[in-house]
């Protein structure tokens, strides 16, 4: 038997989405069947997912997802993934709230950075993602770089993701923003781009730039399938 999936989703239902997606579509395409994993999904309100990191109030986020979480295990998920970059900033303080194993999407994309060689990484997402010490911590041991957008674009990625990604809205000229912040990225040294907001692909993908795009979303999704194939 694969292993049961628990997805902590909704922070955006776009991102969460994408997962079961790839997940049950990546099953099928590998093995030509559909006996994909067994996957329980909670999907949580996101205002309070927006007001609480508003409000500095991320003991507000560890508990409410540490619910979730212990919900998710109850059901009889074998393991679980936080859906969303930036509550990966709440991620120990809720494993210590479960008895299943949680999986890390900084540990994943820490690994496919690794594997592609980059030594200097531009970050995109909420600006809770860009401003915290998250992924410059998690990828200082595969001996990367991160660098952020300046205060300005910082701004502008940050308010396209939560007044229009997270609603499933693609407008050209955010598009053409974003593409202009990964090319000042780039004039400063990044080999690569994280896609760190799980909405990020909606806009942006690797035929708009020459360097290596790290879809978050992707990452995480296949090592969640990978995990639940594995024998114990």
């Amino acid at each position: 038997m694969h292993k049961r999936i628990g997805i902590l989703g909704g922070m955006s239902p776009a991102s969460t989405v994408e997962y079961y997606t790839y997940i049950t579509r990546e099953y099928t395409r590998r093995y030509g069947d559909y006996a994909y994993p067994e996957i329980l999904i909670h999907s949580v309100t996101f205002q309070p997912y927006v007001d609480w990191p508003n409000a500095g109030q991320w003991d507000k986020v560890a508990a409410g997802l540490g619910e979730a979480a212990r919900g998710l295990q109850r059901a009889g998920a074998d393991f679980i993934l936080i859906a969303t970059n930036t509550m990966h900033i709440v991620f120990d303080q809720v494993q210590a709230q479960v008895d299943v194993p949680m999986l890390s999407l900084l540990d994943a994309v820490g690994a496919a950075i690794a594997a592609q060689g980059c030594q200097t990484v531009g970050l995109l997402g909420t600006r809770f993602t860009m401003q915290s010490d998250l992924y410059p911590a998690a990828l200082v041991q595969q001996g990367v770089e991160v660098i952020v957008p300046e205060a300005e674009d910082i701004q502008f990625v940050n308010r396209v993701i939560y007044e229009e990604l997270v609603a499933g809205e693609i407008r050209p000229q955010s598009r053409a923003g974003f593409k202009a912040v990964i090319e000042r990225l780039a004039a400063r040294g990044a080999q690569g781009i994280i896609l760190g907001c799980t909405e990020i692909p909606l806009i942006v993908n690797a035929e708009d730039t020459p360097l290596a795009f790290f879809d978050t979303t992707i990452i995480h999704a296949r090592a969640a399938l990978d995990y639940a194939l594995a024998q114990s």
